[in-house]
């Protein structure tokens, strides 16, 4: 199997863990005897992909960057909610810590137009995105949106710079499709 790009590759290797009702890779899929005889196909073949897209960029990747994706791709809410924590303590600002987990755990979970929480367990409540909610003392506003600013930015640019890895990982693999358009 091939991904289209490094990003849809990275969701479906997250997605691949919360797939399974055992609640993990699960690298012994079932074999469609009837298809073919002994082969992995369909389905049951694409998963074991996933899964091994997941393994591969788990060992190859740098903590920090594994963590990245996780905060920002993963549908799993235990490990989303690990990453967020970890790298919330890691982050480099002076803004507080309180103000520093929040806005990790903003960014990791924005605000969905229109929609209240209700059918998301990864839409916070309204309260979590007002910044003035994140200090315990008051701080300008132009302060708090400059640390929300640089917090972001270190976000993105560790992101970016996961999925260039990642999109490393996966070329040598021969995992990603070619130029569509030649």
């Amino acid at each position: 199997m091939t991904y289209r790009n490094v990003v849809s590759a990275v969701v479906r290797a997250l997605a691949a863990e919360t797939i399974n009702s055992a609640g993990g890779c699960d690298f012994e899929p079932k074999v469609q005897c009837a298809k073919q005889k002994g082969a992995i196909v369909g389905k049951e073949a694409a998963f074991l992909d996933d899964c091994m897209v997941f393994s591969r960029l788990r060992k190859g990747l740098p903590t920090a960057y594994w963590l990245a994706l996780l905060a920002q791709y993963s549908t799993h809410a235990e490990r989303k909610h690990e990453a967020i924590a970890v790298i919330a303590k890691d982050i480099k600002s002076p803004a507080p810590e309180r103000f520093r987990h929040a806005a990790v755990v903003t960014w990791a979970m924005p605000k969905q137009p229109g929609q209240e929480g209700k059918r998301s367990t990864n839409i916070l409540p309204a309260g979590w995105y007002c910044m003035d909610n994140w200090l315990d003392e008051p701080v300008a506003e132009r302060t708090q949106y400059r640390w929300k600013s640089a917090i972001c930015k270190e976000l993105k640019s560790m992101v970016d710079k996961a999925l260039a890895e990642a999109q490393g990982i996966l070329d040598a693999e021969g995992l990603i499709e070619g130029d569509i358009a030649a």
